[in-house]
């Protein structure tokens, strides 16, 4: 299906991890030191599921390839259901600039705008930042979202906390732009790829949390592929219940650490947890 993924024949007990980020979107991982420490590692297969990033997955696999590191083409998607938000992991889409990338790049383009409208009504509440262009090094000094913006009130000591922050930007007037999830699905499997809803058990920030019923009111209106049932906050009740579900209504599973920087390393997954999934890319699980 993919480049570097074709024909790719895995150990069921082969280490992956197919939900991680970078500084390409939100992460403190560079994507140099993200795929330095999974090659060192030796992780069979990964994912970067950069959000709306599906413009960066051919240089992670330029950085990859020579450590013989399998990247898969994967994204995290902002989406919205009943008003709330659900982040859609997508796998498997081709490259190129098809309906997905028109979609992850307008989202970008909103982002980025909301996030320069918040730091300029900052600025014009009094706060400035002297040491931006040492906190924002990754992002060339400029904030692109919310994670910089908290990061610049953190670091100036205007907050002493994370939350404390993320309120001060919250009371300036940000918001997440987001796709509907029903375009975005349709979007990826127009591309070829496939969508399963990201950490469903987590919840908080205005996210839903699944339980059976939803599964099955949202599966009425939009044709989800799945969902991640192996993640690090989900309790084993909720592993048990998504992982039936899964089963009972044959749908596919991920498993996924939601790694951003060093301080919350990638998980080494079996690939057999995964098993459906991988199949379904044209990647064999033996």
């Amino acid at each position: 299906m993919e480049p570097l993924t074709t024909g790719l024949v895995l150990a069921a007990d082969a280490a992956i991890d197919l939900q991680m980020h970078t500084t390409y979107s939100d992460g403190k991982w560079t994507p140099e030191q993200l795929i330095d420490y999974l090659a060192g590692e030796q992780f069979a297969l990964v994912a970067v599921t950069d959000h709306e990033r599906v413009d960066t997955i051919a240089s992670l696999r330029r950085l990859a390839a020579p450590k013989r590191l399998h990247v898969l083409a994967a994204a995290e998607m902002s989406t919205t259901w009943n008003g709330d938000a659900t982040d859609i992991l997508c796998y498997g889409f081709a490259l190129g600039e098809n309906e997905l990338y028109r979609l992850a790049q307008d989202v970008l383009h909103q982002q980025r705008a909301i996030t320069r409208e918040v730091y300029a009504k900052l600025l014009q509440q009094g706060y400035t930042f002297p040491q931006k262009q040492d906190v924002l090094r990754a992002s060339e000094g400029e904030p692109r979202n919310v994670d910089d913006l908290v990061s610049l009130l953190e670091q100036h000591a205007y907050a002493t906390n994370v939350d404390g922050a993320a309120e001060i930007v919250w009371d300036a007037g940000f918001f997440y732009a987001t796709n509907g999830i029903a375009a975005v699905v349709d979007a990826t499997h127009r591309c070829g790829g496939v969508c399963l809803i990201a950490h469903p058990g987590r919840g908080g920030e205005g996210c839903t949390r699944y339980d059976a019923a939803l599964f099955d009111q949202l599966r009425q209106e939009v044709p989800i592929d799945g969902f991640e049932v192996y993640y690090p906050t989900h309790t084993p009740e909720q592993t048990a219940m998504y992982l039936e579900y899964a089963q009972k209504h044959h749908l596919l599973t991920s498993s996924g650490s939601d790694s951003h920087g060093p301080d919350k390393k990638p998980i080494k997954y079996s690939a057999d947890l995964s098993r459906d999934l991988l199949e379904r890319l044209g990647i064999r699980v033996k």
